[in-house]
């Protein structure tokens, strides 16, 4: 299980550990908090510079994400 801290979350860096769409490195580019929750989390792919917003508690699994860039 990744460890996060929701504040250092923004601009933190993501390995997809099955690429999504051919893309494996994303940036968390937007982030939206109310006190320490997370209540939008927008990923962009570094390539493609695509973004989706996602669910922020799945970057906690390591099955699915690895922080970091690898």
């Amino acid at each position: 299980m990744n460890k996060i801290n929701p504040k250092k979350l923004l601009n933190s860096k993501w390995t997809a550990v099955n690429p999504i769409k051919k893309e494996k490195h994303f940036l968390v580019t937007e982030l939206e908090l109310e006190g320490n929750d997370v209540v939008h989390c927008l990923l962009e792919a570094v390539m493609s510079k695509r973004a989706q917003a996602i669910d922020w508690n799945d970057l906690k699994d390591q099955k699915k994400w690895l922080l970091g860039w690898k």
